[in-house]
């Protein structure tokens, strides 16, 4: 994906995890926006290594959000493009996120 469309997929993920946040975990919600809204983006490299990310953040309750791109543009529909984790303390972000290359 070239660097608008990886930007765009970005904020589908961040859009899609705060209306998931909104309807079931307003505190989180709260609590992250109180606190900045971090948001760190890195890369893995492979849709393997994206679902086994999404698997071990759930294992430790942090909340996901998968997009699924439309496929309108560079990649064919139905695409998971990208995996948005958290948010979470740091330490629980950075036990799953933490050995991956920043983007």
């Amino acid at each position: 994906m070239g660097a608008g469309k990886i930007a765009s997929q970005c904020a589908h993920a961040a859009t899609g995890m705060y209306s998931e946040l909104m309807e079931s975990h307003r505190s989180l919600l709260r609590q992250w926006e109180l606190c900045g809204q971090a948001k760190i983006v890195v890369t893995c490299k492979n849709q393997q290594e994206m679902n086994k990310l999404r698997d071990a953040a759930e294992s430790i309750c942090l909340p996901t959000f998968i997009v699924a791109d439309a496929g309108r543009t560079q990649v064919s529909a139905g695409s998971n493009t990208v995996l948005a984790i958290g948010p979470g303390s740091k330490s629980a972000v950075d036990s799953i996120t933490g050995k991956l290359r920043l983007l």
